[in-house]
């Protein structure tokens, strides 16, 4: 397992699409409870190396209901991006992760992580990979109906400060969805 994480660690298959230099940002063990696949890091992750060190990453570790010190403990949580490396900066926020890391990195990844009880699949691009033609219209209704993939999906919407209208919207989410999250991660951990 530290071999392959060093080697996705220097991966630079993304270069020629980025305006900057390739930083892959993961987090994982062998002994990993719960994985955490999400989209791709932000330019603040970009900077600190350190995955969901920002404020969606605050947003998160709320929603699961632990600390930073059990979030960043690999032997707990897995961490693995659609994209391990930041994307760039697009006209209404961050590119979406490239789509080359997945494909690329992802298989041997979960081959490794034997002891996942469960993988909370963390938005659009999480879902649409790992669940393929069992999404449901849009990301609301996946979320809405996240129990269909239990046990061993959880999906969630990203925690990114921007979605705090949806939200709003869909009261629903905090109402139901993350007392069931909060449970699910207390009894695996």
């Amino acid at each position: 397992m530290q071999s392959l994480l060093q080697e996705i660690r220097k991966c630079e298959i993304c270069k020629p699409h980025l305006g900057h230099t390739p930083r892959p940002v993961l987090n994982a063990s062998e002994s990993s409870k719960v994985l955490i696949i999400g989209q791709a890091p932000g330019a603040k992750v970009h900077e600190s190396g350190v995955p969901w060190d920002d404020k969606s990453g605050e947003n998160l570790r709320s929603w699961l209901g632990i600390d930073q010190i059990s979030f960043y403990d690999p032997d707990k949580i897995g961490i693995v991006p659609m994209g391990f490396c930041y994307p760039g900066k697009g006209k209404s926020g961050d590119l979406p992760p490239r789509p080359e890391c997945a494909p690329q990195w992802h298989e041997s990844l979960l081959n490794e992580l034997k002891e996942v009880r469960l993988t909370l699949l963390i938005g659009q691009y999480a879902q649409n990979y790992y669940l393929g033609n069992r999404v449901k219209k849009s990301l609301t209704e996946t979320v809405k109906h996240y129990e269909d993939y239990l046990p061993d999906y959880f999906v969630l919407p990203h925690p990114s400060p921007r979605n705090n209208i949806w939200r709003a919207k869909n009261d629903w989410f905090d109402r139901d969805v993350l007392p069931m999250l909060k449970e699910q991660i207390s009894l695996i951990l």
